[in-house]
Order: structure tokens, then C-alpha cells, then sequence
């Protein structure tokens, strides 16, 4: 996924209320960025660290900026838009680079399962079963070189859980697939000491025959790939 048109460079003065934040622009001026990320964004949002903005222009109106990248210590970025994650996602299925899942041909995106619930992609196999994939963006490490999932309690996760085991009892393949929007990890744990709730469903989701899939990202101010499988620990 590459960044059309580039990325502009900025300085973090403060995130707020959730989907704003202040920035300062390398010329001095201080503007308002929408901030795409609903999660605590734990450890990726300390004043001062670099950023990197998205600048789209319409017609009759003023610039609109969106918050794409932040910088860490060790120098590595991360992307923290998470509606990114499926586009990054979809372009890996498109060339077959995630391993473990079906060919690239034949995946849907938003397909509808049970009550009230859409899952991310869906592939059909010969035998009319599906492959179900549900994509989940991970940003927060707290320790050198260890993902962890989730950065806040996540009832939406706790669904979608529920609805993957559901249809792997019908006969369908259920996959959660973490996508670590970072590329200085090379672990991945669970945070259940943030949401113990999701961490001992997991454990259930995995009896009920879910399968897992880890992968890290390249990230960088041109844009965002998909790098090296990660597994999960529990």
C-alpha cells in the first residue's frame, strides 16, 4: 500500500478526544489532525514524537490532515490508521503472500454471517465451505521486539470470536489474522493483563478450531507492506 500523494512531516503536540490531534508542521504552523485510530494508541502518543500526515484537498474546502505514522525509539514506525489493515490485507491475499491461506483468487471483503455481523474477507472453497478471515490491527508494544493485542478491552474482538467459532461449528474455516502495523516486533502476546476477557477467549476460540495467523509490516513514510509471520503466544 503506497501513500498517494507522500506523506507530510510533523510533530505530535497532543492527541484529544479520541479521533483529534494537535500537530506542528515543519514551517511552524500548528494544525488539527484526525486522528483514525479508536484504541488507547498505549505508548504511541507521547508529545513530541514525529508523525507522519496524510493532506487531502477537495474543492471549495480547506486542507484536511490525517494522522498515518508515528516514530518509536529505536527508530522503527508505525502505522496506526486502522482502517489501513484491510487494504493491507487484501493486497497480500491478491498476490497469495500470506501463508496458509487460500490461493489468491475468489476472496470477498464485509461479508455477512449470522445476526447483525460482517466479517473482513471470505474465500469459497470447492466443497461450499468458507473461509472466514477477520483482521485485527496491532500497534502496541511495550516491550523491545513484543506485539501485544489489545491496546484497550475490546468488545467487538469478544464478537467476533464468538462469531468465528460459530461458523467453524457449521463446517467453515474460521481465521483471525493479527496484523502488526510495525515492523520492530518479532514476538506476539496477548495483553491480558488489558483485557482478560479476550485473552481467555482466545483460548476457547483455538479449542473451537479457529486458526491464528501473525504478520508484520514494513512501514514507512512511502507506504505500508506485509513483512514476516509472527507467531502468537499464549
Amino acid at each position: 500500500m503506497l501513500f498517494d500523494p507522500p506523506l507530510l512531516p510533523a510533530r505530535l503536540i497532543r492527541r484529544y478526544k479520541r479521533f483529534l490531534a494537535d500537530m506542528a508542521l515543519p514551517d511552524g504552523r500548528e494544525i488539527v489532525a484526525h486522528c483514525p485510530n479508536p484504541g488507547s494508541m498505549l505508548g504511541l502518543a507521547e508529545p513530541g514524537s514525529p508523525c507522519f500526515l496524510s493532506v487531502k484537498t477537495a474543492k471549495g474546502r480547506k486542507l484536511d490532515f490525517g494522522w498515518e505514522l508515528v516514530g518509536v525509539e529505536g527508530g522503527a514506525w508505525v502505522g496506526i490508521n486502522t482502517a489501513h489493515a484491510n487494504r493491507i490485507v487484501a493486497e497480500g491475499l491478491a498476490a497469495g503472500r500470506i501463508p496458509g491461506l487460500p490461493s489468491k483468487e475468489g476472496w470477498r471483503p464485509e461479508v455477512a454471517f449470522g445476526s447483525g455481523t460482517r466479517f473482513d474477507f471470505a474465500n469459497a472453497a470447492a466443497d461450499c465451505a468458507l473461509t472466514y478471515l477477520e483482521v485485527k490491527s496491532v500497534t502496541l508494544s511495550r516491550k523491545p521486539g513484543r506485539a501485544e493485542f489489545p491496546d484497550a478491552r475490546t468488545e467487538r474482538g469478544l464478537k467476533h470470536l464468538r462469531e468465528l467459532s460459530a461458523a467453524v461449528a457449521l463446517g467453515h474455516r474460521g481465521v483471525l489474522l493479527f496484523l502488526v502495523q510495525r515492523a520492530d516486533c518479532r514476538t506476539l502476546r496477548l495483553a491480558a493483563d488489558i483485557d482478560p476477557a479476550y485473552a481467555a477467549w482466545i483460548g476457547q476460540a483455538l479449542a473451537a478450531g479457529i486458526e491464528i495467523i501473525g504478520i508484520t509490516c514494513e512501514v514507512a513514510p512511502s507506504g505500508i507492506s506485509l513483512a514476516n509471520p509472527i507467531t502468537l503466544t499464549l
